[in-house]
């Protein structure tokens, strides 16, 4: 037997209030989650031009800030799409984005060399 997540119509063919106020959080979710993705795809994008890295890296960059700093991922892709429009980087986040991309790069080259 399989169970269904969807609301079911009530016999008049429309949800009820509870199924409706379901279906808006999660589709409220959903764009949040969409937003908060096309964020970090641009902080990424910002990160590929500037340090010349592999995309791969450049999420790695900002997945680690993000957790050395305790800072959402998505929040300190805002901060780099800001810092590429001429607002300053917070000191800590400034901090661990470059040693960060120091990190990376030595790395990088290790495996070049």
């Amino acid at each position: 037997m399989t169970t269904s997540q969807a609301p079911r119509p009530v016999p008049d063919g429309t949800r009820d209030d509870a199924a409706n106020a379901s279906l808006e959080q999660g589709n409220a979710q959903l764009r949040q989650a969409l937003d908060s993705h096309a964020r970090v795809d641009q902080a990424l994008g910002i990160l590929i031009a500037t340090h010349r890295m592999p995309p791969a890296v450049g999420f790695e960059v900002l997945r680690e800030v993000s957790q050395r700093t305790n800072t959402k991922l998505h929040t300190v892709a805002e901060m780099v799409i800001g810092w590429a429009l001429g607002q300053p980087l917070s000191e800590s986040v400034g901090q661990e984005l470059e040693a960060a991309v120091q990190r990376r790069s030595r790395e990088q080259d290790g495996e070049a060399g």
